[in-house]
């Protein structure tokens, strides 16, 4: 059992405050939105979960069965789709996958890659360049990649962005999937993000 404990979090750049005393924990199951106006410090406060910056106060904790999880360990338990996530024109889609599998260091044939692939609907698209990529695909792609390695704690930022429809379907499924077996972080000021959660912290408020 995968918890997240989040206590008395602050973070300021200089005199600037962004936000503070931001607290929660969330067990198997749990979606959580993090909503607010833009420059509410959204995409922070996930990149601070996700171990990529510093809090200036409060704490991160992980823990697997209630023993804790040393921070140089976490990542393998984490997914994350972000805005500044770059993918590389260069590369097929399934090259992508197959390459962020080496960078995870998972043992994934081609057929698992395959697998994550159709399973954000990109199946017929998988020997497409990047670069014929529509921005709807590349989505999908991200979050393609958070899920190669099963993550008990998803964290996604903005994760709608681009997608139509049929991309939506996808992102619904994946997070009512991810209840199954972890729980959800989502970053977005859209209320039909913010609807897919149970809990809501507003940074605006």
């Amino acid at each position: 059992m995968f918890t997240l404990k989040v206590s008395g979090i602050g973070k300021h750049y200089g005199e600037t405050l962004v936000f503070k005393n931001i607290s929660f924990q969330l067990n198997q199951g749990d979606v959580l939105a993090i909503t607010g106006w833009n420059g509410s410090g959204k995409s922070t406060l996930l990149r601070i979960i996700a171990g990529l910056v510093k809090p200036s106060t409060g704490r991160v904790e992980m823990f697997f069965n209630a023993d804790p999880i040393p921070k140089e360990s976490r990542r393998r338990f984490i997914g994350m789709v972000a805005p500044a996530l770059s993918l590389y024109d260069e590369l097929t889609g399934l090259e992508s996958i197959e390459f962020f599998c080496r960078v995870r260091g998972l043992a994934c044939n081609r057929n698992d890659c395959l697998n994550i692939i159709e399973l954000v609907g990109l199946a017929e698209h998988a020997t497409k360049m990047g670069r014929e990529y529509s921005s709807g695909m590349k989505q999908r792609l991200k979050l393609a990649q958070a899920l190669l390695h099963k993550p008990p704690l998803l964290l996604l930022d903005e994760p709608a962005t681009n997608l139509d429809s049929k991309g939506i379907d996808v992102l619904e499924q994946i997070i009512s999937n991810q209840r199954q077996s972890g729980m959800t972080v989502i970053a977005s000021n859209e209320k039909r993000e913010a609807d897919y959660a149970d809990t809501v912290i507003n940074l605006s408020e």
